[in-house]
């Protein structure tokens, strides 16, 4: 099978949208099928206003139509910027099927930043997705949310994690009081990070990542170790080298980092919110509770062993499985209500 993805999201940005689609790509290959995408690298781009490391690519439904004149065997869109706008006109108007993914709660990030409404942007949303043969999710509790929305034929997408790179081997000594409390992310209102921060706890607080609130995090709280944004091995030896990883997010749809940190053998501290309860629940990975200070302080005493035995659980191979199910049951326009009940439908 030969599939086609436009994403707005690509590297050099360092997200999980973009550790999904090259993870997806790697692994369907390996089946022996056949991914190309359709990235802001293939035209001018300019710097998206309040996030300058995202760029917004001038793509039209002209210029776009020239990569898709290949005979792909399904078109997935992976995000609802100017390439997936563009790229779904160009399949609605060809009356091509396509699917969609819903990664990110943008109702919410808009109303952290802008104020405006939640409804109206879920009726802009809801109207994008629901145009196409079904919308991948990575959970179940953003699946019943979306679904009283109003968004129809709803697959599940789950995700996975490297156990080579990120794995518990990887701890050093990062020469920090101990304790060792956790942040990993992008640096920005809606992340909440500002709860984690202003916890009550002993050792030292680190935040790893980049994002436009960096400035302002670091001269609110200086005894905060800010490392700046890390990636790969590196990471991983700083989730092994921490006692818990702090998760304060309220508006996450799953959080690839709480995959990273118990990969490594770190604990969770998070809300019971969708995300955590979804990744972590009553898996014995991490503590979830409304305060989030207790949350912490408890995590410290969960066995290392606990986080690593439940990631193992998450592979890419299995979320590759997964993707090419749900391209299988959109082409033969399988029902939302079926696809619940499918046994191709990974939880």
């Amino acid at each position: 099978m030969k599939i086609l993805i436009g994403t707005d999201a690509w590297t050099p940005q360092v997200n999980g949208v973009v550790r999904s689609l090259e993870s997806l790509r790697q692994n369907v290959e390996k089946m022996g099928h056949e991914i190309d995408f359709i990235t802001p690298k293939q035209f001018v781009s300019f710097p998206m206003p309040t996030y300058p490391e995202i760029s917004l690519a001038l793509a039209s439904s002209y210029s776009i139509r020239k990569y898709i004149d290949k005979a792909y065997d399904h078109v997935h869109i992976s995000t609802e910027g100017p390439i997936g706008l563009s790229l779904r006109s160009v399949c609605i108007k060809d009356n091509r099927r396509f699917t969609t993914s819903y990664h990110t709660r943008f109702p919410e990030y808009i109303n952290a930043r802008f104020r405006i409404p939640v409804s109206m942007s879920y009726a802009a949303l809801r109207r994008f997705h629901n145009a196409g043969s079904g919308t991948m999710v990575s959970t179940e509790s953003i699946s019943n949310e979306l679904q009283h929305r109003g968004f129809r034929r709803l697959f599940r997408w789950s995700r996975g994690v490297d156990h080579k790179i990120f794995s518990p081997e990887k701890a050093i000594d990062l020469g920090l009081p101990k304790p060792i409390f956790l942040y990993v992310g992008r640096l920005a209102v809606e992340k909440n990070i500002e709860a984690f921060l202003k916890l009550n706890l002993p050792g030292t607080k680190v935040v790893v990542g980049e994002g436009p609130a960096k400035s302002r995090l670091q001269t609110l709280f200086p005894d905060v170790k800010f490392m700046g944004l890390k990636i790969g091995a590196e990471l991983a030896s700083i989730y092994a080298s921490s006692d818990v990883f702090v998760f304060p997010s309220l508006t996450d749809t799953f959080g690839m980092v709480l995959l990273e940190a118990i990969a490594c053998g770190c604990p969770v501290a998070a809300y019971p919110v969708m995300g955590p309860v979804d990744v972590i629940g009553n898996s014995g990975a991490g503590v979830l509770d409304e305060n989030l200070e207790y949350a912490a302080l408890s995590a410290l005493r969960v066995p290392r062993t606990a986080p690593r035995d439940h990631a193992l659980t998450y592979t890419w191979e299995k979320s590759a499985e997964q993707f090419l199910d749900n391209v299988v049951l959109a082409k033969n326009n399988i029902t939302s209500k079926t696809v619940n009940q499918s046994r191709l439908v990974l939880s």
